[in-house]
């Protein structure tokens, strides 16, 4: 492995933070799913996301997670608070038996939204290449779908497309 000269890296563990610039911290937090570098070191690495405090608002970053039994979630809202904005995977989750270990359905990122309440959710992890057995437009409608099942209005979890950006300023 090289090194990159000059990089500013500081490894942390889940409920630990750093301050990235001043009246900006990053919150290791976990997630769930697999690790492996090689044959002899599966599942000997921690996975996790990150809770932001910035300008005075929470944002969540889950990165890569199963759902498991959503506690993880819970204990998320309990030590932070409501979030702002949670960015939630929504793709790469079929066949279920396989994948749900590491990666939420849109069922179960909404689910990850309401308990967080947070006030915005934007769909990431899905749809730029194929990485599992859903069909590419699944993530859209499952999520679309478990939205309207639940009265949610649709502006309050956005799929976002690779490249798109989203206003938080709103």
């Amino acid at each position: 492995m090289r090194a990159i000269v000059g990089i500013r890296m500081i490894a942390r563990d889940w409920g630990q933070s750093v301050t990235i610039s001043p009246g900006v911290e990053a919150f290791v937090v976990p997630a769930l799913h697999w690790s492996s570098r090689s044959p002899s070191d599966r599942r000997m690495a921690l996975w996790g996301g990150f809770m932001l405090r910035a300008a005075g608002r929470l944002i969540y970053f889950a990165g890569d997670t199963g759902y498991g039994t959503g506690a993880i979630f819970d204990r998320l809202r309990q030590e932070f608070g409501p979030v702002d904005i949670a960015l939630l995977p929504i793709g790469a989750y079929d066949p279920r038996w396989f994948m749900a270990a590491q990666h939420t359905n849109p069922t179960e990122a909404i689910a990850i939204m309401e308990q967080l309440d947070a006030r915005q959710a934007l769909g990431i992890h899905w749809g730029t290449f194929k990485l599992t057995d859903e069909p590419r437009e699944d993530p859209l409608e499952q999520l679309a779908q478990g939205l309207a099942e639940r009265g949610i209005d649709p502006q309050r979890f956005i799929a976002m497309h690779a490249g798109q950006v989203f206003d938080c300023a709103q």
